[in-house]
């Protein structure tokens, strides 16, 4: 696909992420140097890759999940609780809605352009359906407990389920958690800025809602209001069914779903 191959060209130097077999030692080493890496035959999470739009409206089981819309193609992070402590006048940039799978689906489905983009970021719990359980229990987990004991890593937080329709973009951010993003349905494209971008990068102070989040536009750059992005560099990859993405601690990360699906479906794990 011509979205896939193509590379956007950015005012900053990129190069690529590299991809590599999870038994490769090069990968094992870039890992435990914090250091971003695709691993492609991982298998971490081969039992969920027939997670499509029908698999999980019909297994995932009739609980409310979080689905946010926006008017815009970009889903920007805000702390809710932050808002009314010190931002009372803080304009929300999505609606946060608790809707059904099934309802989420057929919105997708029926979807036409003008209409507000959807994102649903689900963490999966003890709601699921018993067949979703089942290809959950069936992860790749001795391979993946085995790496995070290597890695000395603590114990996992979450699994954020993550389905965006095409072009959905998750703007310039970083996580306080080591993280390893798997690839299930669709295409995404990721570039990540190492931390030593970090006050390049322009950050919202710790105590706006939009903390842990870029006030900069990567591809509407205001050089005036942030001259530092003119010193940025990144690394980037296009994941597929089946890649496995380490984002290490506090790397910033731009993540967008590829036009040449539909919709994208994702599963994370955070580490402590």
């Amino acid at each position: 696909m011509a979205d896939i191959d193509y590379e956007t060209k950015y005012f900053f130097p990129v190069k690529p992420i590299p991809r590599l077999s999870c038994r490769d030692p090069e990968a094992l080493r870039l890992i435990s140097s914090e250091k971003p890496v695709v691993l492609t035959d991982a298998k971490l999470c081969d039992s969920a890759l027939k997670w499509n739009l029908d698999y999980l409206a019909q297994h995932i089981g009739p609980a409310k999940h979080v689905v946010f819309a926006s008017q815009c193609d970009e889903f920007k992070y805000y702390d809710e609780t932050k808002i009314s402590q010190y931002c009372p006048n803080f304009k929300r940039p999505t609606q946060r809605l608790e809707i059904t799978f099934q309802e989420f689906a057929n919105k997708l489905t029926q979807w036409n352009p003008g209409q507000e983009k959807l994102y649903l970021q689900q963490g999966l719990n003890s709601s699921v359906g018993t067949v979703i359980a089942a290809d959950f229990v069936s992860f790749n987990w001795p391979w993946l407990n085995a790496q995070t004991k290597t890695q000395g890593w603590g114990t996992l937080t979450s699994n954020l389920l993550l389905v965006a329709m095409a072009g959905n973009v998750t703007p310039v951010h970083y996580d306080e958690q080591q993280n390893l993003f798997c690839q299930l349905v669709g295409h995404k494209r990721c570039i990540l800025f190492s931390p030593d971008h970090h006050d390049r990068l322009y950050p919202h102070p710790v105590y706006h809602p939009h903390d842990r989040q870029s006030q900069a536009d990567i591809f509407k750059p205001d050089f005036d209001k942030f001259p530092g992005l003119r010193q940025i560099s990144a690394q980037s990859a296009v994941l597929g069914p089946g890649d496995v993405l380490y984002i290490p601690i506090y790397w910033w990360h731009h993540i967008s779903s590829l036009h040449n699906h539909p919709y994208t479906v994702s599963i994370n794990f955070w580490y402590k």
